[in-house]
């Protein structure tokens, strides 16, 4: 299996990034790591091994990119708008640096966006902003509102909210997505959501396809047993799903 690593300095976050690529030729994946993982964390919870057989036949080609959470979303010291702006640089170095070079590698396949935990939400939010730019959409065990009080986990935000949040909350602003254009494009977009059953963000995977259903957006949501929120259980999804 073609494994790569690559290394550079971003100009949009001024500092190095790192991430690996893991296949030759087929459907491009980016991939986001969980809260507070690094580019490495997909190898490390073996999630590459149990899609091999689709890696080594070419039918994927994996981009798992770097986190920084503990400078946006996680960093508590920081006033939630500077959180935002650091994260919105973050999107930016992933559409600006990362997506030119998937197409540099490997100008054929199509785009997927993908990524677990929080990872699922960083791939939901940046395929549904962006969906003229993906042709999938595979999120597993997500969150798809940073706001929301779910079984212990808190508004990230501490109750600020502005325009920014709002433009980076799916299920918010895809509630009032008016535009056919990126409806149409969201339409063609194949999507699948993945949750445990005890899973505390179930709620709100079942209210993300409620609002989908409301906009005519086809999508799939599969419900696993348990709480299925680790490696374990998305070492199983992943051949199943991507």
């Amino acid at each position: 299996m073609n494994r790569e690593y690559h290394k550079w300095w971003s100009p949009r976050l001024r500092r190095e990034m790192e991430l690996l690529v893991f296949g030759h030729a087929g459907a491009k994946v980016l991939v986001f790591p969980t809260r507070g993982g690094r580019f490495f964390e997909y190898e490390k919870l073996r999630i590459t091994e149990s899609l091999r057989g689709k890696i080594e036949a070419g039918q994927l080609q994996l981009y798992c990119v770097d986190g920084i959470d503990s400078e946006s979303f996680y960093c508590f010291w920081a006033h939630p708008k500077g959180r935002m702006r650091r994260y919105l640089e973050y999107e930016e170095y992933i559409l600006n640096e990362v997506l030119p070079l998937m197409e540099r590698k490997n100008p054929e396949g199509s785009t997927i966006a993908h990524g677990c935990s929080l990872g699922a939400f960083f791939a939901a939010n940046i395929a549904l902003k962006h969906p003229h730019l993906f042709q999938k959409l595979c999120a597993f065990s997500g969150r798809y509102n940073l706001t929301e009080v779910a079984d212990g986990f808190g508004d990230l935000f501490q109750g600020h909210y502005d325009e920014t949040v709002y433009y980076n909350t799916p299920v918010h602003y895809l509630k009032n997505m008016h535009c056919n254009e990126r409806l149409e494009a969201l339409r063609a977009m194949d999507i699948v959501f993945v949750c445990g059953k005890q899973d505390p963000f179930l709620g709100n995977n079942h209210y993300m396809c409620e609002v989908l259903n409301e906009k005519g957006v086809p999508h799939r949501m599969y419900e696993w047993e348990e709480r299925a929120h680790r490696g374990y259980y998305w070492r199983r999804m992943a051949p199943l799903y991507m």
